[in-house]
């Protein structure tokens, strides 16, 4: 194995700019395309161009903590949708083999996605639009999410790489803090707290750190939502904020004496707040205009 980890001195000399320019320079010059490219393709590309810029933010971090090799980070950068970036460089991690059952499911959800995409969707009468769009969307986020990152962390785990599922069975979560803190995409989850919550919450406060990583989530749903749309601004950034609040209310006082925190009514308050306003965050002008020409582009419809 080469080594490819800096002394922690030398990081130390290493520039902020070269951390945090690709944030803000590859969603710039997407952004100045936006007229010159159809709504979908917008969307991937700008949410390519921001998956790369903190991409590379967790890895620049990460470089000098653990030795690694050159090939390990390649495939950290380009072939990992995960942001722990110390668990996945780090050789002296070794991961119990994935189980055959595991495969299984990954593959189940996989297919899922696919039927929900290319079949179940255009199943949908036309002149319902919406219903069509997210019945794409979801199909989409089977295929991604839950489906295919699935059995790509099972493939760097049966090859001794520690890279965990983005989605630890949400379906499972029995209140609200859990299923956004513990289950529901923690690639972002790792990320928020190592570069929001972290710095902030001595600061601040935890309940504001926490909030806070909500608006920031929420922001750049909008940037990758309603911008390619051009329509909806602001109903992702709320829709996250609503999450929030829910996450404070269910960790104060009043929570607890609400039964928030535990039992059957986290588990209704949960799915209330998650699932009812869900159509802010995937608002019918993005549906519209951007989730439908992206099916008709792949063949969905």
């Amino acid at each position: 194995m080469i080594s490819v980890s800096t002394p922690p001195s030398a990081a130390g000399k290493g520039s902020v700019w070269i951390e945090t320019i690709p944030l803000v320079a590859f969603p710039a010059l997407v952004i100045l395309l936006q007229t010159r490219v159809p709504a979908w393709v917008f969307m991937w590309a700008l949410s390519f161009a921001i998956f790369a810029g903190l991409k590379w933010m967790t890895w620049w971090k990460a470089r000098t903590r653990v030795a690694h090799s050159a090939g390990r980070s390649f495939a950290y950068l380009m072939a990992w949708p995960g942001m722990d970036a110390e668990a996945f460089l780090d050789a002296s991690k070794r991961p119990a083999r994935p189980k055959a059952r595991e495969w299984f499911w990954a593959t189940l959800k996989t297919a899922l996605g696919v039927a929900l995409l290319w079949v179940v969707a255009r199943r949908v009468p036309e002149q319902q639009g919406l219903v069509r769009g997210w019945s794409g969307l979801f199909g989409l986020i089977f295929l991604l999410h839950f489906g295919s990152f699935h059995l790509l962390a099972l493939f760097w785990q049966a090859v001794g790489i520690d890279a965990q599922p983005i989605m630890s069975k949400p379906i499972l979560s029995k209140t609200l803090s859990e299923f956004w803190g513990k289950r529901w995409n923690l690639g972002f989850r790792q990320l928020a707290h190592d570069l929001i919550f972290r710095p902030l919450h001595k600061r601040v406060g935890v309940a504001t750190a926490g909030l806070l990583v909500f608006v920031a989530s929420g922001l750049i749903h909008d940037l990758v939502i309603s911008l390619p749309a051009r329509r909806g601004y602001g109903l992702p950034t709320g829709y996250f904020i609503l999450q929030g609040l829910g996450v404070m209310l269910e960790r104060s006082r009043l929570g607890r004496r609400l039964g928030l925190q535990t039992g059957p009514i986290a588990w209704i308050f949960m799915v209330l707040v998650t699932a009812v306003p869900a159509f802010w965050l995937f608002h019918p002008p993005f549906v519209l205009r951007v989730i439908l020409p992206f099916m008709r582009a792949v063949h969905a419809l």
